[in-house]
């Protein structure tokens, strides 16, 4: 009977040419040199030979795993040396890794969220277009989630005002740069509307990360965030080539997780090699800027020539750059074809994304060069 259950499940995914499949694996290190678009390694430090001899460095001194929870036996002098050196970054009083993005957004915000604390229910309004991970952290919690349209700082605003007779702690979540479309989120705006409505602002900068901001350590640290109560998630998987995450919050917000995070309090902490080598990735971003800088005017040269060609960019403004379809068959048709011809994109379509807008998302990075992007367009 249950067997049956997920067999029908199966089956409806199929009908709506919707179920997931693992992509072939294609090896881009022997034979066929491979353009790949598909990554989200934006400053390629996957495969930097300091970052790994950092991690080989940190395993032989602290040994390969944690052994337990950091409450436990897994707190090492390298996670809180790491953990400093992010919140200097990102200009807050405390910082606190976890093993992922997700389960960094679906643990902490299910805390933070958590209705028992308050007298009233929270208000969450959130973007309509976040990543998964966010809506599973509200969901969790039990608050009411009010979506306001796509980036539009307007829309929040009317429902901020819709809702400001009430005295439910307020919320705003957002990511600052969107993974599947390659737009930034208007930070200015948005924090003036936190100030004026007195609401705790959640931000996902996992794919500002490396790229945008100060440094490269994201776009908050463009803003002043004095009068905002805020707390700042960011991967280390995207432009570090590694994996884990970090949250940048307040002393007292750093000590609520500690004692209610479920993902931080009951998983075994992170290898430390990973941290070793994170904490090399972190400390190399700033000098890896003006590459960033090049790739951003190659992005908008590639963007700028796709108009040309009539292909629809959405919003783009970033590294990031999706070309959208009415027609998911013909998006995966053209991805096949590319691959055929050795370039990697990645196909996107619903749940993951609109179901009106199904894509292929072009992914730049630090290595790719004009007549990369020449190539690909000459194929499209």
């Amino acid at each position: 009977m249950h067997t049956e259950t997920y067999q029908n499940f199966i089956a409806s995914l199929k009908r709506q040419n919707i179920c997931r499949v693992l992509p072939l694996i294609f090896n881009k290190n022997i034979q066929v040199q491979y353009l790949d678009f598909s990554s989200n390694d934006y400053l390629q430090l996957s495969q930097s030979k300091i970052v790994l001899e950092s991690g080989i460095l940190c395993a032989k001194q602290y040994g390969f795993g944690s052994t337990g929870s950091r409450l436990l036996s897994g707190n090492h002098t390298i996670f809180e040396q790491f953990e400093n050196e992010i919140a200097l970054s990102k200009k807050t009083e405390k910082a606190i890794l976890f093993n992922s993005g997700f389960q960094a957004n679906l643990t902490v915000l299910s805390a933070l969220l958590e209705s028992k604390n308050f007298k009233t229910k929270p208000l969450v309004f959130f973007d309509k277009l976040n990543h998964k991970s966010l809506y599973e952290g509200v969901s969790l919690s039990g608050a009411k989630l009010i979506r306001y349209s796509h980036n539009n700082m307007n829309h929040l605003d009317f429902l901020l005002n819709k809702y400001q007779h009430l005295d439910n702690p307020k919320f705003i979540i957002s990511e600052t740069v969107y993974g599947m479309d390659g737009d930034r989120l208007d930070l200015r705006k948005m924090l003036e509307l936190a100030k004026q409505h007195k609401a705790l602002l959640y931000l996902d900068e996992a794919h500002a990360t490396g790229i945008f901001g100060l440094n490269g350590y994201g776009l908050s640290t463009n803003q002043n965030f004095k009068e905002v109560n805020h707390v700042i998630m960011g991967t280390f998987s995207k432009a570090l080539g590694g994996s884990g995450a970090y949250i940048a919050c307040s002393k007292i917000i750093h000590e609520y997780l500690i004692n209610r995070c479920s993902g931080f309090i009951y998983s075994t902490a992170s290898s430390p090699m990973i941290i070793g080598a994170m904490q090399k990735a972190w400390s190399l971003v700033p000098s890896y800027q003006p590459k960033v800088l090049n790739m951003l005017k190659l992005a908008n040269y590639f963007r700028d020539s796709l108009k040309k060609l009539n292909y629809d960019t959405g919003a783009s403004s970033t590294h990031i750059i999706p070309i959208l379809y009415s027609d998911p068959n013909k998006a995966l048709k053209l991805k096949q074809k590319l691959a055929d011809n050795h370039i990697l994109v990645s196909f996107i379509q619903y749940p993951s994304v609109p179901k009106s807008q199904p894509r292929l998302r072009i992914a730049l990075n630090i290595n790719h060069q004009k007549q990369d992007i020449d190539k690909l367009l000459s194929f499209l």
